[in-house]
């Protein structure tokens, strides 16, 4: 594994299915996480599931991140930032011509505003410092949109074009920006609502940890714009 030894990096949806993945692998790392959370209770499964002396190198911070200025005020009171990993995204169905502008505006502020007013304040840090890694969150659905996911899919391409679009813009800096692309997660919720007959060929949270420690090391830095699949067997 790539070593973040040291590193700043905020991370937002740790608390998820995906980022109960993430967190402990990226902490191995050796980075300094500040985390974002909406709730307590959402924090009690992943302080479960870290060692002690791991969340001596965790900063919990509550925020709702589609609030600019709440957004503006935790990136300011950091250190530094070294790197950005945004796992905050939600999934929902439903025929296009069913669906609801509320439900829509929702998934795109989910997806989508969240992603942009994370970037967009980490990214002064980052031109301030002369450095910085950028991971975002895309899914498959947004390079090959399946049916009743209009909102999701149409998002997560949002998420895909805005990364990609950083990347273009701190070329030739030490800045870089990349986006993944989960299949189907293993978690428990993803099992509970689909079975899990087929899970085994599913892509493990960890897994997707792995690729970003990498992307957020010093090591990436010759990767800029990627959309990297991450699909495991399906």
């Amino acid at each position: 594994m790539q070593s973040n030894q040291g590193k700043q990096i905020l991370l937002t949806g740790g608390t998820g299915g995906l980022g109960l993945g993430v967190v402990p692998v990226v902490l191995a790392s050796g980075a300094e996480l500040t985390l974002t959370y909406r709730q307590e209770k959402d924090l009690t499964i992943l302080r479960e599931r870290l060692p002690a002396n791991a969340l001596d190198r965790v900063r919990f911070v509550q925020v709702d991140l589609t609030d600019e200025a709440a957004v503006a005020r935790v990136i300011a009171d950091l250190p530094r930032v070294d790197g950005l990993i945004h796992l905050v995204g939600g999934f929902a169905m439903g025929p296009t011509h069913e669906y609801s502008l509320a439900d829509w505006y929702r998934d795109f502020d989910l997806n989508l505003t969240t992603t942009f007013l994370t970037c967009k304040h980490s990214l002064r840090r980052m031109w301030q410092q002369g450095y910085g890694r950028i991971v975002t969150v895309g899914s498959r659905g947004a390079v090959e949109p399946g049916p009743q996911l209009a909102a999701y899919c149409a998002s997560k391409a949002g998420v895909v074009a805005l990364t990609r679009t950083i990347a273009a813009e701190t070329k030739g800096t030490d800045i870089t920006a990349n986006v993944i692309l989960p299949s189907l997660i293993d978690t428990p919720a993803n099992r509970a609502a689909m079975g899990s007959e087929q899970a085994e060929l599913w892509v493990k949270p960890e897994s997707i940890g792995q690729v970003i420690a990498f992307l957020v090391s010093e090591a990436a830095r010759d990767l800029r714009g990627a959309v990297i699949p991450v699909y495991g067997n399906v």
